[in-house]
């Protein structure tokens, strides 16, 4: 799989943003079947940063009530990766 497939797109939250300048942590979304060392190359390859650690999790989709009754948002993978020091990346 390709390393545009499996990061969809970066997680922009407060908590997210603060972790990123006291942490140097950044958080993406990333496709259900990708494993930590596929994670790990896909963001060395896109962002040209150099990857620590990386921790995975899937988070369950919230129920939303809708016009017909309740729904369930899609589950979706969450990664959560450390950069070295030196490294950083411009999400703006």
């Amino acid at each position: 799989m390709d390393a545009t497939q499996l990061i969809l797109e970066p997680l922009v939250t407060e908590k997210s943003t603060a972790q990123q300048s006291d942490r140097n942590t950044y958080s993406f979304r990333v496709h259900d079947s990708a494993s930590k060392p596929d994670i790990k190359a896909a963001i060395e390859k896109l962002y040209n940063v150099k990857v620590v650690d990386v921790r995975t999790l899937v988070r369950k989709g919230k129920p939303r009530r809708t016009k017909s009754g309740w729904t369930k948002k899609s589950d979706y993978k969450r990664a959560i990766v450390k950069l070295h020091e030196d490294s950083k990346i411009e999400l703006f």
